[in-house]
């Protein structure tokens, strides 16, 4: 154990605390935090819930489609029946039958309930009538509650849904089975893990690595142009299906490569791994975030790719303009980087390291080939198919399943079957953290008593609560402000996924009160989890990726909060173009 005190002189001080250097939460123990801070919330805040109606819009296909979402100024709190007042409007009811008929309601089983008297009267019976609580609070307003009392929903400390009920112990497992195949939990986690099992076979062929070394070997003497032309790869992987933890093994030929042409190791991790980051925030398509936060919002996964696609290519574009500025002012002075001495290491050991590039064989262009024709693939599925994520996971399985059948008769890597499947288990273990983090965070939103805007819960006043703080306020603030949130809540919930699952639920609701489309509010989402992702100290990918260029986090945040900047500022006019045409 480290001593917590050093010799001054004579005198024995206190040791000053690195911050720099303290160690971050696993992303585990910080929603386990939130879990209990989320049941402690439900005895404190009480439960209330909005009315839902059903609004027609056009879709990326041009069909017109139905949606379920929040009627404005319908929210209010959970209140015991006001069983008085409910009781004699349905001796009213009974007395008129065109009414009890517009209403669709039973008038033999509603003689039946008042039959029972008015002690037997509850919720319940009510429904059976088709008269639910939203029927009866448009006909009668706050009259049919018993308003002297609001009520809480406080799950148990243990239980389950067969035995007591649901406790908050219980959150993780209740959690990953929520939901179907078609959306949040069981459906995404499934998701992610035949994505992660299809992306270990391809990077286990070696097809991604030898295309990009091929890539740098082409550029070579085209300083200028290499950067830039980099830049947008890794943009596009970030874009096509999430590159993030992939960067870490190309940093380490990336940035004995930069150096070499006279640049730094901040520009070898900004133009990788940077570059997949803004590729994510910008992402058309990638299952990890967009998809994601689409399928949890409630809206057609893809939809929108247009204005995300000329996104990617204008902020991808201007993002690799401002790394050139700060590029060339190294390549004439390299002294002023931040890095200089560290990058002494790579220095000395360039051309041993730029030795080391890998062949580039006719069945890693295959493997290329064939990626490229199942991305095409998808998109064609989702925008002219309707294939939702059952049919895309499936694609993704074709996907590395083919990449497995050309390595084995290429012999690349020396991959027999064995190999593949071993792959694809390896890749899906990688990505089973990911897949928990996704129920863990639907866990949560039970703990708050779940996210249908129909039932009583803590979540729904949480949600009012914040939407009178934006109410009477411009879409375009009310957009901002969701791009803001979802930017500071990435500095602790690095996952793109476990974002998407803990945010959207809140955020896309919140959108309908607002009065933004659904589409803005995954926007908001993408653009501040993805631009964050560069930055916070909490992200694993970049951690890896700083320590094999050898950047201390602490001069790496030095330079990236100016690029942070410029970024959010690009964010925020996307968000306000996406406002003022009115993104569906």
């Amino acid at each position: 154990m480290q001593s917590m005190y050093k010799v001054k002189g004579r005198k024995l001080v206190k040791k000053k605390k690195d911050l720099t250097k303290m160690k971050t939460p696993h992303t585990y123990v910080i929603i386990f935090g939130v879990v209990l801070v989320a049941w402690v919330l439900t005895f404190l805040i009480p439960a209330g819930k909005f009315s839902t109606e059903e609004i027609e819009y056009v879709d990326a296909n041009g069909e017109v489609s139905t949606r379920t979402v929040l009627k404005q100024d319908s929210f209010r709190y959970a209140y015991p029946l006001n069983t008085d007042f409910v009781f004699e409007q349905l001796e009213n009811l009974e007395e008129n039958p065109a009414e009890l008929e517009e209403l669709g309601v039973d008038q033999v089983a509603l003689q039946s309930v008042l039959e029972e008297g008015e002690s037997k009267l509850d919720q319940e019976k009510l429904d059976e009538l088709s008269l639910t609580d939203d029927v009866l609070y448009e006909l009668y307003g706050d009259k049919i509650y018993d308003t002297s009392e609001k009520l809480h929903k406080t799950a148990k400390v243990w239980g389950t849904d067969d035995f007591g009920g649901f406790g908050f112990l219980n959150f993780v497992f209740e959690g990953l089975v929520s939901g179907d195949k078609y959306g949040s939990a069981v459906g995404i986690a499934a998701l992610i893990l035949v994505v992660g099992g299809a992306f270990g076979i391809i990077m286990k062929t070696g097809a991604i690595d030898a295309g990009i070394f091929a890539f740098i070997s082409k550029t070579r003497g085209l300083e200028r142009l290499a950067l830039p032309l980099l830049f947008f790869a890794f943009s596009f992987g970030g874009a096509t299906f999430g590159m993030a933890e992939e960067v870490i093994p190309f940093s380490m030929v990336m940035v004995p490569f930069v150096i070499a042409l006279g640049y730094d190791s901040i520009v070898a991790v900004t133009v990788t791994y940077v570059a997949s980051q803004i590729g994510n925030a910008t992402s058309w398509m990638s299952p990890f975030s967009v998809a994601v936060a689409q399928g949890i919002a409630g809206i057609p996964v893809l939809s929108g790719a247009t204005f995300r696609i000329i996104m990617w290519v204008v902020i991808t574009g201007l993002s690799a303009a401002y790394l050139m500025v700060y590029a060339e002012r190294i390549r004439k002075n390299p002294e002023k980087s931040l890095t200089y001495k560290s990058d002494a290491y790579f220095r000395d050991h360039i051309q041993k390291t730029s030795d080391e590039n890998k062949p580039f064989l006719l069945g890693h262009k295959l493997i290329l080939l064939e990626m490229l024709a199942v991305l095409i693939w998808i998109v064609w599925g989702v925008t002219q198919k309707g294939y939702y994520i059952p049919e895309i996971a499936s694609q993704f399985f074709v996907m590395g399943l083919g990449a497995g059948l050309i390595a084995v008769i290429f012999k690349l890597e020396d991959m027999g079957l064995n190999d593949v499947a071993s792959a694809f288990q390896s890749g899906a273990a990688d990505l089973a953290g990911t897949a928990i983090v996704v129920g863990m965070a639907k866990g949560i939103l039970l703990v708050l008593g779940g996210s249908d805007a129909n039932v009583p819960s803590a979540l729904n006043t949480i949600l009012h609560s914040i939407g009178g703080l934006l109410s009477g306020v411009p879409a375009f603030i009310g957009a901002w402000f969701m791009y803001i949130f979802q930017s500071l809540f990435n500095l602790v919930v690095t996952s793109n996924s476990g974002q998407a699952a803990l945010t959207m639920p809140i955020m896309a609701p919140l959108a309908d009160l607002v009065g933004v489309s659904r589409q803005i509010a995954v926007l908001a989402y993408q653009l501040g989890s993805g631009f964050m992702d560069a930055f916070t100290p909490v992200s694993a990918s970049l951690i890896g990726v700083l320590g094999v260029a050898r950047i201390e986090w602490a001069k790496w945040a030095k330079f990236q909060i100016k690029m942070q900047g410029f970024l959010f500022v690009l964010g925020t006019i996307f968000i306000f173009i996406a406002v003022a045409i009115g993104l569906q």
